[in-house]
């Protein structure tokens, strides 16, 4: 049985970390760079840094902040933001990064998938998808960190994502996301049990149930969170002994 991965996630505005509530009032964190090392140290299984406004400012994710962190990390980070090219994913990797992820650029142009996936492998090439539930009850896309809604279905985006090449999907539900009331159970069991790929689930942990939820109900291959990690509300190694105690395969 594969262990069930715990994934702190840095959002990334002006070289620093911040947090919000459903992708708005965003406030101070912390450096990534310090935090990453923490939460390597802490017993995290990986990172994610995302530049949360490299897309809507049009540049590219700072690769010396990516060099940084990869003199300081010791565990796998995925790092996305702004990556809209093969070219800009060489730059992340040379950089110390383990994997891209792409969110905007590959709804733009799905070709992309397949060109990260032949130039450095379907490991290396993570699809983040934000999505959000909207009065009809179905999930659509959500691009420009969710500002901008598409005609797209998650499940339609993620089946496809896959088929392309990705290597993981990072699903994060709008809807949950700063909410600290649990996971999107219902979309993420939907992709976890369809897809062939792990599924990261992102967006409204706030208790250590929540976590268990996520990987015993909806069967997600891993959990993300970012606040309740960046203000101290939980420590990594005692959610994992619960986890632990809870029958659910995770790495001490």
């Amino acid at each position: 049985m594969l262990t069930k991965r715990i994934i702190p996630c840095l959002d990334i505005k002006d070289g620093r970390t911040v947090k919000g509530t459903q992708f708005v009032d965003l406030r101070d964190a912390g450096d990534p760079v310090e935090l990453g090392t923490l939460y390597a140290k802490a017993g995290a299984d990986e990172l994610v840094f995302l530049d949360i406004t490299a897309t809507v400012e049009k540049r590219k994710t700072l690769a010396e902040l990516v060099k940084r962190i990869a003199r300081h990390v010791n565990i796998p980070f995925t790092v996305g933001g702004g990556v809209s090219s093969v070219d800009d994913m060489h730059v992340l990797l040379q950089s110390g990064a383990d994997k891209v992820s792409v969110n905007s650029a590959a709804v733009r142009n799905p070709g992309l998938i397949e060109d990260i996936a032949k130039a450095a492998g379907s490991q290396c090439c993570v699809v983040a998808i934000d999505t959000k539930k909207e009065e009809d009850g179905e999930w659509w896309v959500y691009l420009n960190g969710g500002r901008l809604k598409t005609e797209i279905k998650c499940r339609d985006w993620a089946k496809e994502a896959v088929e392309r090449g990705a290597g993981e999907i990072l699903l994060t539900s709008m809807n949950n996301d700063g909410s600290r009331k649990g996971f999107a159970l219902d979309i993420t069991r939907d992709l976890s049990l369809s897809l062939p790929v792990p599924v990261i689930a992102s967006g409204g942990a706030g208790t250590m149930e929540h976590f268990a939820e996520v990987f015993e109900t909806a069967h997600a291959d891993a959990a993300l969170a970012a606040g309740i990690f960046h203000f101290k509300e939980m420590e990594i190694k005692p959610l994992k002994q619960f986890l632990k105690d809870r029958n659910i395969n995770v790495r001490l």
